[in-house]
């Protein structure tokens, strides 16, 4: 990546100075590092906290994938309920809430309001994916509510338009292969009766406040991929 930027300041080096390239590649990093690991320990307390949707996404799993095999990359256009983990998870636990800083390219006017050109403009991607006027019982974590059509195309969580996030295909990819392994190898319980801390931290890639601890016991599938690596 640094090579290309670099070839690119000597054809254009008038936009691709220093500057721009660090901040292109700390953008890079900040948005590719805590994310998806963050985003992954988000969707196993939600569905810690409701064992009927972990249910059936282990049922969902084990009748297209069964348990003869492990999930692959090329399973999860087939995992429809899966997705719709993924979609609800960055949905309500937005790993960059505020997204990147953007600067306006031109006076525009939002809701009455005049926003001026070159203004550091900062979007709370948090409120309105829990604004109650967009979704219906926002606060809940629901991923049913992805069944109905074009409700995905109302998630922001990689930003819109052409300076979207660029991972947001592997993004998805990433999170929906390693919550479908979590599921498929492992039962996964509560440590208690107690149900788990939802609360949000500090931090880029917002962290849960209290990090996730639950028991889990390996399922078939994980004695007999174990036993054909030993072998």
């Amino acid at each position: 990546m640094i090579e290309h930027l670099l070839s690119l300041q000597k054809s254009q080096p008038e936009y691709y100075s220093d500057h721009i390239i660090k901040g292109l590649i700390q953008g890079m990093l900040l948005a590719g590092t805590d994310t998806t690991a963050v985003s992954i320990e988000w969707a196993l307390a939600a569905l810690l906290n409701q064992p009927e949707i972990l249910k059936k996404a282990k049922d969902e799993i084990d009748t297209y994938v069964g348990q003869d095999r492990l999930v692959d990359e090329s399973d999860i256009p087939n995992l429809p309920y899966i997705q719709n983990i993924v979609y609800e998870t960055l949905r309500l636990y937005t790993p960059a809430p505020l997204l990147l800083p953007h600067y306006s390219s031109d006076e525009c006017t939002i809701e009455g309001y005049t926003i001026p050109r070159d203004t550091i403009v900062l979007i709370n991607a948090w409120a309105i994916q829990r604004d109650p006027q967009l979704w219906n019982d926002a606060e809940s974590f629901k991923p049913e509510r992805f069944e109905k059509e074009g409700e995905v195309n109302k998630l922001m969580s990689f930003g819109l338009g052409r300076r979207a996030c660029p991972g947001l295909g592997l993004a998805h990819r990433s999170m929906g292969l390693t919550l479908g392994l979590l599921i498929q190898c492992f039962e996964w319980k509560r440590t208690s009766d107690e149900e788990i801390d939802m609360n949000e931290n500090k931090g880029v890639a917002m962290p849960k406040i209290i990090p996730l601890e639950a028991m889990c016991r390996a399922r078939p599938i994980s004695h007999k991929v174990m036993h054909e690596f030993v072998v």
